[in-house]
């Protein structure tokens, strides 16, 4: 694969203390990039300030009639994916876009049809023991159902080619659901998986984390049913 294009596809939902931050990082990571944001309906500022932001830096802005979630906003973003290669983002400093480049490496090689970035295997704050539990818990439930070895199921970094996101389309899932949907039906169709680490600034829920036990409960849900049904 010879200078690919990747296409990053970031969901913002109320971040507008981030988010002028986070789009001048990806879009300063020294790949050739095409840069998707999509505004689930943000009521905090984000919409207007992002509108003023894409004048600027001309990315692709899509702005939802309605909140759907975070897996709705990526669907949004995915119909406007015309890269290689394909990750998502989010808005909310938790990631680190310039390690961006690590993980896209070995997609460009031709070794591996898509990447995990492992919060577990690099660098990363110490957060909460009941998001770690959780964390463990669906990953141990991902490897016994998929026969894997992932460490981090979870992570927001997957970078794949887009052939990859192709075949695992239509999602369903509204909301944080999407990523074990996409994890089902990345290992159903049993493409090359590498992990590698990252290193991860993950939030408190007083610095604006959304993620809850409830949607736990349904990435359960998720991966027992796409194990059985597609």
């Amino acid at each position: 694969m010879q200078n690919p294009l990747l296409s990053v596809v970031m969901p913002v939902f109320n971040e507008k203390t981030t988010i002028e931050e986070i789009i001048g990082r990806v879009l300063s990571v020294p790949l050739r990039t095409e840069l998707i944001v999509v505004d689930d309906c943000s009521t905090d500022g984000t919409r207007q300030l992002l509108a003023e932001l894409q004048k600027t830096y001309g990315f692709k802005l899509i702005l939802q009639a309605r909140n759907g979630g975070k897996g709705a906003a990526l669907r949004a973003g995915f119909g406007a994916v015309t890269g290689d290669m394909v990750v998502i983002q989010d808005a909310d400093l938790e990631y680190s876009p310039e390690e961006l480049p690590m993980l896209t490496g070995l997609v460009v090689d031709g070794r591996a049809d898509v990447v995990y970035g492992s919060r577990f295997l690099g660098t990363h704050r110490v957060f909460l023991f009941t998001h770690y539990l959780g964390n463990m818990v669906l990953t141990f439930l991902t490897n016994v159902l998929y026969n894997t070895m992932l460490t981090d199921m979870e992570t927001c970094y997957k970078v794949m080619r887009r052939e990859v996101l192709a075949s695992i389309l239509p999602l369903q899932s509204n909301g944080f659901g999407i990523e074990p949907e996409m994890t089902a039906k990345i290992f159903k169709r049993k493409y090359r998986v590498y992990e590698v680490p990252i290193s991860y600034d993950g939030r408190t829920y007083d610095e604006g984390k959304k993620i809850g036990w409830k949607d736990g409960v349904v990435a359960l849900w998720v991966l027992l049913r796409y194990r059985f049904a597609d």
